[in-house]
């Protein structure tokens, strides 16, 4: 289309405003930086678990359970620092659901691994736990806004926050402590149609579950 003798007689003037473009550095607060402390905790933990399965060595078994300790602190340090400073932020809120299934999605469950859970249904057990772990973070930070009450603040979570599988790297911790791993978990295995099942493998499920429940409300303190 050509434009007309208006458009060439009054040409629209570019924009004085341009949109700036986006500084990841600049728009880093101080508990972003926690975040990312968080987030390594939660990649060293996979780490020891891999080095578990390699050498056997409890010790890092234990160090691997013990990261996910260190990342569930900094995880508390990060939302206490934003909210005493008063800044939060979309990209925060972004780095926060990311460290998060790193620490306390994929991690616990490269450590339920590395503790013995590899039969075929633990492996659909521990893949359910991280993909409700990763749709519980996704719908928070869809629905983040409509659960804010008057003061702009969630008041309440939906289903289980997923630090709380913190619990389940302590479980864990605690069989290695009583010498339960590998062909010695508790319960056993079952063998139910090809594969094999190990029951201690059913608490991943169960808090999986938990995490996506629309009807367990958890008050956010």
């Amino acid at each position: 289309m050509k434009p007309s003798a208006n458009d060439r007689e009054n040409p629209v003037p570019p924009s004085s405003n341009p949109p700036k473009h986006f500084s990841m550095i600049r728009e880093f607060q101080l508990a972003d930086f926690f975040t990312l402390g968080n987030a390594g905790c939660g990649v060293a933990a996979v780490f020891f678990a891999m080095l578990y399965i390699d050498t056997q060595s409890t010790a890092h078994f234990y160090s691997s359970a013990g990261m996910m300790a260190a990342a569930f602190v900094f995880d508390v340090l990060d939302g206490r620092i934003a909210r005493w400073r008063h800044q939060h932020s979309a990209l925060g809120r972004e780095l926060d659901s990311l460290a998060d299934i790193l620490s306390f999605g994929i991690a616990p469950a490269a450590l339920g691994f590395a503790a013995g859970l590899r039969g075929g249904w633990d492996w659909i057990a521990l893949i359910y736990f991280v993909c409700c772990g990763v749709s519980r973070l996704a719908r928070f930070n869809v629905t983040a806004e409509n659960l804010s009450g008057a003061t702009g603040k969630v008041a309440y979570f939906e289903g289980t926050p997923i630090p709380t599988s913190i619990i389940l790297a302590a479980a864990l911790a605690l069989a290695a402590w009583m010498g339960r791993l590998g062909e010695n978990l508790y319960g056993g295995a079952w063998t139910i149609g090809p594969w094999e099942l190990h029951p201690l493998a059913l608490l991943f499920v169960l808090s999986g579950t938990l995490m996506i429940s629309k009807t367990l409300r958890i008050p956010k303190i």
